[in-house]
């Protein structure tokens, strides 16, 4: 399977949408992804670049190919500002003669052709019309043409034909007034070019908005670097990035941004990951740590290693991630999109039968009101903001997701987050940090360590940590690489171990610098009958066995150390509780949504998690099979669920889950397996995510029913109506004016996610 990217400068309404997917759906085994707002469509399937230009191209909208995601972006931006420029000029030419013209009729002036010299006066206006309607109009003109070609209808269609037969009558009446009944001599020049001011204004102005809405993108694509600094057998040079190669060493100055994906070969420096991870705070890096290319380096120097080539980054697949989202469909948007395809052919039958109507059987001047009503219905049926409401509320919400740190795989999975009722969290990874850590470590003292029930001196703790972390280095339980990795942070020296022995399930064995030391569970002490009480004097007596109990209330899990025989410490290890994980329960809860801790850990500890993070529910003992079945029973029960996991054993719930979120430090299987993917640790983005998928639903519904009521309304409104009840019929000029807001209106709304409160 391969993908095609195009960029398609013609493709402007819902029905130019339409008819590219139906000229791609007759294609064999090749499907097709549209972005009307960034106006590129994604083919997927087995078509060379050639055949899908080709297909393009009969379908009466010329593309060309993407091959540089950035360069295409940038060529964009700049075409894109071009483009705003020229439609302003347009639009100033146009009202500049058409607005005169309007004021002239609208304060008295004669528009009625009675006399040779207003046929002269007037017939130099329509020759002006003319050249603006070919200078301001051209794009109309050829994108009716281009469509005709292709045996098809569009937006502009509309608009030439409700422009040109406005000019066109105008013309005939000036030239041959004696073929017009007296009272239809009216001429509509300015209705011509007002309409065409108005709506290269309105397109201006929707160009600048629309700018806003892959701003996300824009600048994450922004992140990627151009050149590396790659050291060579001659020393350091400056390569661009396509020049590199897996195994490369590349040097990261201080504020330079890292090229390509990486491991730390050398060096040390904190990063900024804050564009890709949404997280504020600075990362440390040491040697064997990853890079993410697009990161940017703090104030030390490292040196890393070339992990991933420019396409398979992590960065390259985010926005990879974020564009194919931003082209995706919403249920809720495919009623749009089926009125669309026949809206333009519809609305021409529309306008010539109203016209007929109004011809036949209206009253006088009986031919003026139907040209009025021909033009009125053409222009203010245009279908913009209809294939607008859908898309541009799409890509501004996966682009204020991606800044959260949040990937949206696709639109439907917005519109399911936004009825979730439920959230099922996976403990370790999820709520917790996922990284075993020592939280406590209570000394036993008044034994053979501390003669005359003395005091541990910090040398003497010091000595024994060493001894401890000696022994655990050569153990690959997880706990045993939190007791090491303290030791370490803590700059203490490890002593060489002199024997080693494993017992599995319960511990290790061994000696250091001559002492025998026990380092494990309670069986492990039992088994070589270390009393947790005997030989412990003094206040500390009895004193293993309350704190062990106490830390399995607290979650944590109790590690005895002994030495000699002799009970010398009892170390607390637990994975932490995220520091926002009570808030964003909290925020999740306050959203009326139910909460409920899933985990195949032991009750206790899953009870005393939830207890601290306020989860009143918690389904804990679960294997990884049975955590798909609660997630079906809680459906069953009528619930939309959203599960959030970051394990292997987390994938089928993933999948089987109306949302699966993934947390981005988890396993490949399990992000591939969810519709979403946290890169950043904070669970309030969860609480965000859900809020900004209902404000994302509300702004679809509000662009639809502004659109839909807009050409309900708008239509009936320039068929003329109300002209029994206010004898007035539409002007062309405000048909065109409602037209062009229209879209703008549904591109600020869809904005308004940018900033929204969520």
């Amino acid at each position: 399977m391969s993908q095609i990217k195009l960029y398609v400068a013609t493709m402007n309404c819902a029905g130019c949408v339409a008819k590219i997917e139906k000229a791609f759906a007759a294609e064999p085994n090749v499907s097709a992804r549209i972005n009307l707002a960034d106006k590129q469509v994604t083919v997927d399937g087995k078509m060379s670049s050639d055949a899908a230009l080709a297909v393009m191209d009969k379908a009466g909208y010329p593309a060309q190919l993407i091959v540089d995601a950035k360069a295409a972006a940038e060529e964009k931006r700049v075409e894109d500002a071009a483009e705003y420029r020229l439609r302003m000029r347009q639009a100033i030419a146009a009202l500049a003669v058409g607005i005169p013209m309007m004021l002239w009729g609208l304060l008295g002036g004669e528009m009625m052709i009675n006399s040779p010299s207003m046929q002269l006066g007037w017939g130099i206006m329509g020759l002006v019309t003319l050249a603006l309607l070919v200078g301001t109009g051209r794009h109309f003109y050829q994108g009716m043409w281009r469509a005709l070609k292709a045996k098809t209808t569009n937006m502009d269609t509309l608009i030439v034909l409700g422009t040109s037969t406005a000019w066109l009558y105008s013309m005939l009446v000036v030239l041959i007034p004696s073929a017009f009944p007296m009272d239809t001599r009216h001429v509509y020049f300015e209705a011509s070019v007002m309409i065409l001011g108005l709506i290269n204004l309105g397109h201006a102005l929707e160009l600048k908005a629309r700018g806003k809405t892959s701003e996300a993108v824009q600048r994450l694509l922004g992140l990627q670097s151009s050149t590396a600094i790659r050291i060579g057998d001659s020393g350091d040079e400056e390569v661009e990035i396509d020049k590199l190669k897996l195994g490369d060493k590349l040097r990261l100055r201080p504020g330079d941004r890292v090229a390509l994906d990486g491991v730390v070969e050398s060096g040390q420096s904190l990063l900024d990951e804050a564009m890709l991870t949404g997280e504020p705070i600075p990362v440390p890096k040491h040697v064997g740590d990853n890079l993410s290319a697009g990161t940017v380096n703090g104030n030390g120097s490292l040196v890393y290693r070339v992990t991933a080539g420019q396409q398979d980054t992590r960065l390259a697949k985010i926005i990879a991630l974020v564009q194919e989202a931003q082209t995706s469909k919403m249920p809720i948007g495919r009623l749009a999109d089926k009125i669309s395809a026949v809206f333009v052919p519809t609305v021409v039958v529309i306008a010539l039968l109203a016209a007929a109507i109004w011809y036949f059987v209206g009253p006088e001047p009986a031919l003026s009101h139907a040209l009025v009503v021909l033009t009125s219905v053409l222009i203010i049926a245009c279908p913009c903001a209809l294939g607008l409401a859908t898309p541009m509320s799409i890509m501004v919400s996966v682009g204020r997701a991606a800044q959260m740190g949040v990937l949206v795989k696709n639109g439907e999975a917005l519109q399911s987050a936004s009825k979730v009722d439920c959230v099922v969290l996976d403990k370790t990874g999820t709520v917790t940090q996922g990284k075993p850590q020592v939280t406590d470590i209570h000394w036993i003292e008044g034994n053979d360590q501390a003669p005359n029930d003395q005091a541990l001196s910090d040398e003497d703790k010091r000595a024994l940590l060493g001894a401890i972390a000696s022994l655990e280095q050569h153990s690959e339980h997880p706990l045993a690489s939190a007791i090491v990795s303290h030791v370490k942070q803590a700059s203490i020296p490890l002593p060489v171990t002199e024997i080693f022995t494993n017992h599995q399930g319960k511990g290790i064995e061994g000696r250091v610098d001559g002492a025998d030391f026990l380092v494990g569970n309670q069986a492990l002490m039992a088994a070589f009958n270390v009393q947790s009480t005997e030989g412990v004097t003094g206040s500390n007596s009895g004193f293993a066995v309350e704190a062990a109990a106490q830390f399995a209330k607290q979650g944590k899990t109790a590690i005895y150390v002994a030495k000699a025989g002799k009970l010398v410490a009892t170390i607390a290890i637990a994975d932490p509780i995220k520091a926002d994980a009570k808030d964003a329960i909290s925020a999740i809860r306050s959203q009326g949504i139910r909460v409920v801790l899933l985990t195949g850990d032991n009750p206790q500890t899953a009870q005393a998690v939830a207890a601290q993070v306020g989860i009143e529910e918690v389904i804990a003992g679960v294997l990884p099979e049975q955590k798909q079945q609660h997630i079906k029973a809680l459906q069953q029960q009528g619930h939309v669920v959203a599960m959030v996991g970051d394990g292997i054993n987390d994938a089928p719930a993933l999948m089987s889950a109306d949302v699966g979120i993934a947390m981005g430090s988890g396993t490949e299987v399990a992000i591939e397996s969810a519709d979403m993917t946290l890169l950043s640790q904070q669970l309030i983005v969860i609480a965000n995510l859900l809020a900004l998928s209902r404000a994302t639903i509300r702004n679809i519904k509000q662009n639809l029913f502004g659109a839909f009521i807009y050409n309900s309304l708008g239509i009936p409104v320039a068929a003329g109506v109300l002209y029994p009840l206010t004898g007035m019929l539409l002007s062309p000029v405000i048909a065109g004016a409602a037209m062009a807001l229209s879209s703008l209106t549904v591109v600020t709304n869809a904005n308004r996610l940018r900033q929204q409160q969520l």
